[in-house]
């Protein structure tokens, strides 16, 4: 269910333990077993923020059942990953949380 896409105009170091951190961070920000958590990274070069190309990362987090009191510590500690792992400061990171409903959200032939 969750999903968190992160775009870059870096590029990130995909290793198994930073993604295995990020996959714990939005497990227990959300308090979903992380056996459904889904975390991609992407490179894109032409990417450019406040006029400037320094390090960079536009995030999505998508989870059925997201509410809106989990956003701010799931920034806060999406944001800190990021800086931690990458150097990217929480200044040039966005976040973008939505809540899709249960229907619109398919898994192993059916939807939730």
């Amino acid at each position: 269910m969750p999903y968190l896409t992160i775009t870059s105009n870096q590029i990130l170091d995909t290793g198994s333990e930073q993604l295995d951190m990020l996959s714990k961070i939005v497990a227990q920000g959300l308090n979903k077993p992380e056996s459904y958590v889904m975390i991609a990274v992407q490179h894109n070069p032409n990417m450019l923020f406040a006029g400037k190309n320094d390090a960079l990362a536009f995030c999505e987090l998508k989870s059925l059942g997201l509410q809106e009191s989990q956003t701010t510590g799931l920034s806060e500690r999406i944001c800190a990953a990021l800086h931690r792992l990458y150097g990217i400061h929480p200044s040039r990171i966005y976040i973008e949380f939505s809540a899709p409903a249960r229907a619109m959200w398919g898994w192993n032939n059916k939807t939730f």
